[in-house]
């Protein structure tokens, strides 16, 4: 079982910026995609940026060039800096971890990100 621990959501105005971070533990493949996902209410949940082990990263059309998704393998985290925040990405995010080729995907309990106008 792997268990993901968020931290680093909360209120910022439009044009600040924020950290995020997510902490894996238990028994992680080493070969795996870690990442950000948000979502508002009544919307489906829907990707924001992941990376591979070997640092492949995806980002959201939306976010490139404001956002930055990094990672520790080390220490089985992933950070997702996000710049130049818009209300627009107002949402509660949640870290996912994802083993290729295989049923195993794990979610975060998620944290609220508040862009105010």
């Amino acid at each position: 079982q792997v268990q993901l621990v968020e931290s680093g959501g909360g209120l910022v105005q439009a044009g600040g910026s924020l950290r995020l971070s997510c902490a894996a533990s238990g028994s992680i493949f080493s070969r795996n995609v870690m990442g950000w996902y948000r979502q508002t209410p009544g919307k489906q949940r829907e990707l924001v940026a992941t990376m591979t082990n070997s640092a492949s990263t995806n980002y959201a059309d939306s976010v490139k060039g404001r956002f930055t998704i990094s990672r520790d393998n080390a220490k089985n985290t992933v950070y997702l800096q996000m710049n130049s925040l818009k209300p627009e990405d107002t949402a509660v995010y949640y870290c996912n971890l994802a083993v290729p080729i295989t049923p195993y995907e794990y979610w975060g309990q998620g944290t609220q990100v508040t862009v105010s106008s």
